[in-house]
């Protein structure tokens, strides 16, 4: 993708110095033991997941989350166990062609899985990307799934993407694109047809560098995370409305955002081998379920600050640091692409 003058400068000026600071940066912010409630935190144990670029919390196996590697794959999911960290099925997916860009999972309507292989590192020069819709197995094993597959354009022409959404109510499916100062959502049309073109167009403003969002699971929030803060949304019939930032964790490279089944906790995650799905609580009223006394911090309700600021308890030093280690790490993933 294209990266700001800043980011570059950054990477290039840091990489070598700051690559053990990185490390210990992002352990700092693991949490230090993993209790068997999920909803806590994990981390992924499966040593294939070395790029996991999605989440999504079944809601037909409690503690499950979905994710995958964002390219250079394969067509498979990873059904992780969060009380353990491990892998408990791997799905390989039929019915769709090679994936090229892997980077959002959500469960809709009907426990279906829908996979975002919308990615377009190459500053959006693809003038279609694919989504695919599958069902969710009732018994987690290794197995084949075939799965549908659409073709989708946008209204206003190609671009980068990391973020799919479903509505778990109306089953409508919408993106956000990735823009360093700031994207849209995307809706796509109430029916997708599998055999044709579907044309995702722009109904709102997202004012953050977005790597992937969530609905609640009652479908009335929208959190979108970037990779040092995020927004709350009130979906508000898809007119949405700011509420305030999120508190999201610093991470190595922050790709993933899910809310937990009963929509008390945000779970963030993160690329790189054995990474960490760290939890922080959902704002007041984001689900159905009833909030744990324990877990993860707390998120902000108020609007102060910039969406994409990092968290109102991290020293600005540490926020240096972070900005420099995303631009490490994007600079090694952009020359691996490459």
């Amino acid at each position: 993708m294209r990266r700001s003058f800043a980011v570059r400068a950054g990477a290039l000026l840091a990489g070598a110095l700051l690559s053990g600071a990185c490390t210990v940066l992002a352990a700092s912010t693991a949490p230090s033991a993993y209790a068997a409630d999920g909803d806590k935190g994990f981390t992924i144990e499966d040593p294939r997941i070395t790029e996991s670029s999605g989440l999504a919390a079944s809601r037909q196996h409690p503690g499950v989350y979905w994710t995958h590697n964002d390219s250079d794959d394969g067509p498979y999911l990873y059904a992780v166990d969060s009380a353990t960290g491990k892998t408990v099925a791997r799905l390989t997916l039929t019915g769709v062609g090679t994936p090229r860009d892997v980077e959002a999972i959500s469960i809709g309507p009907g426990n279906e899985i829908w996979v975002g292989d919308i990615g377009d590192n190459l500053g959006g020069t693809w003038q279609y990307v694919w989504i695919y819709r599958l069902p969710e197995p009732a018994k987690l094993v290794d197995q084949t799934v075939k799965a549908t597959q659409y073709v989708v354009k946008y209204s206003d022409g190609p671009r980068d993407a990391e973020s799919l959404l479903v509505h778990p109510r109306t089953g409508r499916v919408y993106i956000i694109d990735k823009k360093e100062d700031g994207g849209h959502l995307y809706e796509g049309p109430a029916d997708l047809s599998a055999s044709g073109t579907n044309v995702f167009k722009p109904v709102a403003a997202v004012d953050l560098w977005a790597t992937d969002a969530a609905f609640s699971p009652d479908g009335g929030r929208l959190a979108v995370r970037g990779y040092f803060g995020g927004i709350s949304y009130a979906w508000n019939g898809g007119k949405i409305k700011r509420e305030g930032r999120l508190d999201v964790p610093l991470q190595r490279q922050g790709e993933s955002v899910s809310f937990s089944a009963d929509g008390t906790r945000l779970m963030y995650g993160s690329e790189g081998s054995g990474s960490s799905v760290v939890a922080e609580d959902a704002p007041e009223g984001a689900g159905s379920g009833t909030r744990s006394p324990s877990g993860g911090g707390s998120s902000s309700a108020s609007d102060e600050g910039d969406g994409s600021a990092a968290s109102g308890s991290v020293k600005f030093g540490a926020l240096a640091v972070a900005a420099v280690c995303v631009a490490v790490f994007g600079l090694r993933r952009l020359r691996r692409r490459d």
